[in-house]
């Protein structure tokens, strides 16, 4: 543990001699002009699916949201803390993106703990948040398959949230849905047409 701190530590370091020094560095930039990002990605928190580093991304290129499962509520306009449906009003109705990347991964946590039931009694907020996933659909002996299930499930709460939905038949946005197998290292994407996740191809066009 202590030499992954002394890793972050030097990874800090590293960061500023690559983006802060200088005044036509990216921070520099970013700060004078803010932040402008053309893509929002809903990620997992799983420590080993980092949007920015599996995209080799830069700062300001994404505006990023992670949760256990990288689950997409439905829209429920209420007094409750909804912080997935924050973040998304953020950066689509006043960011304004213009791609939406759902992305899920294989041997996903969240989705386990769906699959098996977990007790809540056990924990405080973990099955209430994955309960959000209905399993009917799912093949209870593949976390996988399940995780691309909740794929599409988030997809459709996407168009219960009425900006995205018009902003969606405006062809203003585009809704992405991407699976990174963490063994392989690839991305597979949803096909509408073919009803199934194919390779992405890094030539792929908007």
């Amino acid at each position: 543990m202590k030499n992954s701190f002394k890793k972050i530590l030097q990874g800090y370091a590293e960061f500023r001699d690559k983006y802060v020094h200088g005044d036509t560095s990216i921070m520099h930039y970013l700060s004078h002009h803010g932040q402008k990002p053309d893509i929002m990605v809903v990620a997992c928190c799983d420590s080993r699916v980092d949007p920015a580093l599996i995209l080799q991304c830069e700062p300001g290129d994404l505006f990023v949201t992670r949760n256990v499962a990288n689950i997409v509520p439905p829209y429920e306009k209420d007094e409750a803390h909804h912080g997935t449906s924050a973040a998304l009003e953020f950066a689509i109705r006043f960011l304004q993106v213009k791609h939406l990347v759902l992305l899920g991964h294989s041997q996903c946590g969240g989705i386990q703990a769906l699959l098996e039931g977990s007790d809540s009694n056990n924990n405080d907020f973990i099955t209430s948040w994955v309960s959000v996933i209905k399993t009917e659909h799912c093949n209870p002996q593949s976390v996988d398959d399940c995780a691309k299930v909740a794929l599409n499930q988030s997809y459709q709460n996407c168009l219960t949230f009425p900006w995205i939905k018009e902003r969606v038949l405006q062809n203003k946005l585009k809704i992405h849905l991407w699976f990174f197998d963490i063994k392989t290292g690839q991305i597979f994407t949803y096909c509408e047409t073919e009803k199934k996740y194919q390779p992405l191809e890094s030539s792929e066009t908007e």
